[in-house]
C-alpha cells in the first residue's frame, strides 16, 4: 500500500510560501531602514550617529541571507 504524502507535500508548499514571505519582509524592512538612514545622513546626521541602525540593517540582511540559504540547502 502506497503512503499518502499529499499532506506532507502541502505542508512543504505552505512552508516555502512562508519562507518566501519572511525573506521578502526582512529584505523590505532592511531596505526601508537603510532609506531612512540615507535620508538622515542627507539631512546632516553622521554615519557614526547612525551606526547602531546601520548595524541592525546588516543583521537583518544576514538573517535573510541565512534563511534563504537554509531553504536552498533543503529543497
Amino acid at each position: 500500500m502506497a503512503a499518502d504524502l499529499s499532506g506532507t507535500i502541502q505542508t512543504i508548499k505552505d512552508t516555502e510560501g512562508v519562507v518566501d514571505s519572511a525573506t521578502a519582509l526582512i529584505n523590505g524592512l532592511a531596505a526601508r531602514i537603510q532609506a531612512a538612514v540615507d535620508a538622515a545622513v542627507a539631512n546632516g546626521a553622521t554615519a557614526e550617529q547612525l551606526q547602531p541602525v546601520t548595524d541592525e540593517v546588516a543583521a537583518l540582511k544576514a538573517k535573510s541571507d541565512a534563511l534563504a540559504a537554509a531553504v536552498a540547502a533543503n529543497p
